[in-house]
């Protein structure tokens, strides 16, 4: 790819995040999101491998499915109640289509089945921007319309989505894999909350952005696609191993780390909106996302690689260190005693 197009297209996924976090009228909140589309096709496709082909053509397609529905969601909530304004979505069928064309967007269950397969087909680093800041819109376009949507449906889709999320990681031996369904989890706490509490769900997509981010920097800075790479890397950089595995367990949503924080404010909301059952059984189900989230951290820090290994030796150069991976870590580990200040700024 040539040296100019990456800036090009990262400034392109800032003006699309930016059109769609800031207007009031469904086309202009379209026309952002299939910005943003655009500019990061390029960037899952740039090495030119046949998976990272299939990856950004999965991508294409889902998305293009997903902006459509968007759009006849606001068309029939035009059509009926004459307003294109993003927070008067009071038709009952948009309401239903909308939700279905987040969902696809964000990579909800039922609607999950792209996102693992584009996300291993991606570079390290895309995949981040794939599962951050790409989820960000979408998810801005839920928070806006939350009054409007249907409590029972997002809570069966979230329950459904941190069950499979945690399921189907438990197998996974690729690390993208495992952060994949670690997201789907993740998208459950955020829509099981979503209508009781918007600026809570909020601030759970903020803390996962920046528990992710720190994962993904640290897994491209030891260039570990799998178990079997993270097995030798603890020789080579102690430090970033040890500060992963803390991370991974703060993702988990361990005490007293930052990620346990946003699922004991939604445990505590979902109790104060009467609705316990559905508070148990998501903590429950995060427990198939802590067995994968130590195992990884099991293989970065505490298992000792044995003598022969099976795949090759990556080389690696002394670099200097990682600034933004050292801040990103520390929010990432340290935050759970600031919990009412981060709630209020929020």
């Amino acid at each position: 790819m040539n040296p100019h197009a990456t800036p090009i297209l990262v400034l392109s996924l800032m003006l699309g995040t930016t059109i769609t976090i800031s207007s009031n009228h469904w086309v202009l909140a379209w026309t952002g999101l299939e910005i943003n589309t655009l500019a990061i096709i390029p960037m899952i496709s740039k090495s030119h491998h046949p998976r990272a082909v299939e990856a950004a053509t999965k991508y294409f397609l889902t998305q293009a499915a997903a902006s459509a529905l968007v759009l006849f969601s606001s068309m029939t909530n035009a059509w009926a109640t004459g307003q294109w304004d993003i927070t008067q979505l009071n038709h009952p069928t948009s309401c239903l289509l909308l939700t279905a064309a987040i969902a696809i967007k964000l990579g909800l269950v039922p609607f999950h089945f792209w996102f693992p397969e584009v996300l291993q087909g991606s570079p390290l680093m895309t995949a981040l921007l794939l599962s951050t800041l790409m989820k960000f819109p979408p998810l801005t376009l839920l928070v806006m319309t939350s009054k409007s949507l249907n409590p029972s449906l997002l809570t069966a889709m979230a329950l459904a989505s941190a069950a499979l999320g945690g399921w189907m990681g438990l197998n996974q031996t690729q690390t993208r894999k495992i952060l994949a369904f670690s997201s789907i989890s993740h998208l459950g706490w955020i829509a099981i909350i979503l209508v009781y509490s918007p600026k809570l769900a909020l601030l759970t997509f903020y803390l996962y952005t920046i528990m992710t981010s720190a994962v993904f920097m640290a897994l491209n800075k030891i260039k570990a696609l799998n178990l079997s790479m993270i097995l030798t890397s603890w020789t080579k950089t102690p430090v970033l191993n040890a500060t992963l595995m803390l991370v991974l367990l703060s993702l988990a949503g361990l005490p007293p780390l930052t990620g346990f924080m946003p699922k004991w404010l939604i445990i505590q909301e979902l109790t104060k909106q009467e609705m316990t059952p559905a508070a148990v059984v998501i903590a429950m189900l995060s427990l198939l996302s802590l067995f994968f989230y130590l195992r990884l951290a099991y293989h970065s820090t505490i298992t000792l690689p044995p003598n022969s290994s099976n795949h090759m030796k990556q080389w690696y150069t002394s670099k200097p260190p990682n600034t933004p991976t050292a801040i990103l870590a520390s929010l990432s580990i340290l935050l759970l005693p600031l919990s009412p200040m981060v709630y209020a700024i929020v």
